[in-house]
């Protein structure tokens, strides 16, 4: 008995611990399904957040959340890895404005994170 409610609070910690973020230009996406990373270097890029199975990775500039679709693992892993996050998404991640290589205005949004 008491072990079902350990599971039962455990159960309910986890749904509270759900984090949704506020993505520019799209809304509110759930990373639940996330893998997060905080970036530690003097820069405005503080965090990175990659759907594998998606194919989807929001980044926070600054305190600014952004969305990028169809974007693969490994270049996400090269941005992790890189000695200047900044430097590595303004030349090989950030559009041109209207559209870039993993922009979502010309690369659908997973069905899981529309809106």
């Amino acid at each position: 008995m008491r072990f079902l409610a350990l599971a039962a609070i455990a159960a309910l910690y986890q749904v509270a611990a759900a984090e949704t973020v506020q993505v520019k230009y799209h809304g509110a996406v759930s990373l639940d399904s996330f893998a997060c990373s905080d970036v530690r270097e003097n820069s405005d890029v503080s965090r990175i957040c990659y759907d594998k199975a998606e194919r989807y990775m929001v980044i926070q500039l600054k305190a600014t959340n952004y969305h990028y679709c169809e974007i693969d693992a490994a270049t996400v892993q090269a941005l992790l890895s890189s000695s200047s996050k900044r430097q590595f998404f303004q030349s090989r991640i950030r559009g041109s404005g209207s559209d870039g290589p993993f922009d979502c205005r010309t690369h659908p949004i997973p069905k899981k994170y529309r809106q």
